[in-house]
């Protein structure tokens, strides 16, 4: 069974808004910093157990998979039709969408993974010889901001999805013309 341009289209959206959902969640799970104990020489921070990291990690994953299906769907051939990439590249609202569908998954990508990476440092590394330290915890703000962006990269890549699929059938229809030697049913008009 081979897939179609609308299953492509439901998958790319299905992983793009489970990104979304799994960063809004994780932003809203974050603590706002840990609870400081002395010890002798040292500070341990004690945080509370939090799903953020997880999330955070899931979120990029989706991403990371929505991302794909978006670049596999738009060169996959469909229904035994394929087209060169010459030919979608010859759009320029294909080339424009495109490359704002990879600039924002990398931003997106990036924006979910120095905040998750940056929780992990911080549960991870709990002991601090500094007295003076106050328990952080990852920017706040970016897991949201990232989940944002990463919605947005879903509905550029569904964007050139679409484009592509409007050269896929300009393409078809050229070859037909000149397969058929390009008759055309034309309406003269003669003035008397």
């Amino acid at each position: 069974m081979a897939i179609s341009m609308k299953q492509m289209s439901l998958i790319v959206s299905a992983f793009g808004v489970l990104s979304f959902v799994f960063g809004v969640i994780a932003e809203n799970k974050k603590p706002a910093s840990g609870t400081p104990i002395s010890g002798k020489g040292v500070v341990i921070c004690k945080y509370p157990s939090d799903p953020t990291v997880v999330l955070g990690y899931l979120s990029a994953a989706f991403l990371v998979a929505s991302t794909a299906a978006g670049y596999k769907s738009l060169f996959m051939s469909y229904k035994g039709k394929s087209v060169p990439c010459s030919v979608l590249f010859k759009s320029t609202s294909f080339s424009v969408f495109f490359n704002i569908a990879l600039i924002t998954s990398g931003l997106a990508l990036s924006l979910l993974l120095w905040p998750t990476l940056t929780e992990q440092f911080h549960l991870s590394r709990n002991i601090h010889r500094n007295m003076e330290t106050d328990c952080p915890t990852a920017k706040t703000g970016l897991l949201g901001g990232g989940a944002f962006v990463s919605l947005d990269s879903c509905l550029f890549w569904l964007v050139a999805l679409m484009l592509a699929d409007n050269a896929r059938e300009d393409h078809f229809d050229e070859v037909e013309n000149r397969r058929t030697g390009g008759s055309r049913d034309v309406d003269v008009k003669i003035d008397t």
